[in-house]
């Protein structure tokens, strides 16, 4: 019996659907990836860090920084389909995305994502700051060049992902003009460091000894290193953390208990919790790991719980 991806493939190609005004944005909003859009919630991370979240003006800062990254993200999504649209028409997957299936046109989806690569910036240092705009600018222009060529260099890859993260977490700070601590970018930075490289391991797993992996560079890590990667990757958001929670802890606090220094034992579980999933090699979008395993999301709102006691100094 033939594979039933030999099949796929054999498969005539899929007629495109009928172009429609409504059809045309369903498409457009598909290719910009929604279920994508919950990474962009990191935008609040700075400033939540900081405890200055809840004033009307950074609600307000927060909100259009938010759509304007979500704005950033989609115009790279459309690019990146309409540049590989030829491939992906031959993907027994990726064919029935909207711009490969038809359902927007090649030069749709560039033109759109194009405007918004552009208007999304300009808009930032408009209604933001300079130092959001530069951001958001440097953030389109490095996915942008991931797509044409750094997603094929070894351990590039992995460092553009990564900053794309740290970017997010970044973001609202420049925005409400906070400091960024060196703790936290550290903690950040490698903590979405072991994220993204125990994905690219459990794909890794998962593709070994079969044909057609879905990235091809997949082909050229071994699962040793990348299981070194998030290994490294995870121990050093610990000790950053830790050494965060104590160096703040050393600071004269009225809080009922030491909340910023017990904030590191929730924290370590997750990362723990975290761990079973990338060990197994079944750790893939992060934020289906985070948001459909019942331990880790408890673990997660007990140390939301703790960390926001110790900003509050409660």
């Amino acid at each position: 019996m033939a594979e039933p991806t030999a099949l796929l493939e054999r498969a005539p190609a899929l007629a495109p659907p009928p172009r429609t005004l409504t059809g045309l944005v369903r498409g457009l909003v598909r290719t910009a990836r929604p279920r994508q859009w919950v990474k962009n919630v990191l935008v609040v991370a700075a400033p939540a860090a900081a405890g200055q979240l809840f004033s009307r003006h950074a609600l307000g800062q927060l909100a259009i920084v938010f759509a304007l990254f979500t704005a950033c993200a989609a115009a790279v999504y459309l690019i990146n389909d309409a540049r590989d649209a030829a491939a992906d028409r031959a993907h027994p997957v990726k064919r029935h995305r909207p711009v490969a299936a038809g359902q927007v046109p090649v030069p749709v989806a560039y033109a759109v994502g194009g405007t918004l690569a552009a208007l999304a910036p300009a808009l930032a240092a408009w209604l933001c700051s300079p130092a959001v705009c530069a951001l958001l600018t440097a953030y389109v222009g490095m996915q942008l060049a991931y797509c044409v060529s750094l997603k094929h260099v070894l351990v590039v890859d992995l460092v553009v992902v990564t900053t794309g993260f740290l970017m997010r977490a970044m973001v609202g700070g420049l925005a409400l003009g906070i400091p960024l601590s060196r703790w936290f970018l550290i903690t950040t930075g490698f903590g979405a460091l072991f994220m993204v490289s125990a994905k690219r391991y459990s794909e890794a797993v998962q593709m070994a000894g079969k044909a057609g992996a879905t990235r091809a560079l997949l082909t050229e890590y071994t699962t040793g290193y990348l299981r070194f990667v998030w290994q490294l990757a995870a121990g050093v958001s610990v000790l950053g953390y830790c050494l965060w929670a104590l160096e703040e802890g050393s600071v004269p606090s009225t809080g009922v208990l030491p909340w910023r220094q017990l904030s590191m034992v929730a924290f370590v579980f997750a990362v723990l919790r975290y761990a079973v999933f990338a060990d197994r090699g079944t750790a893939g979008e992060p934020e289906d790991v985070v948001l459909h395993d019942r331990a880790l999301a408890v673990i997660g709102l007990v140390w939301l719980a703790m960390y926001g006691l110790a900003v509050a100094n409660w």
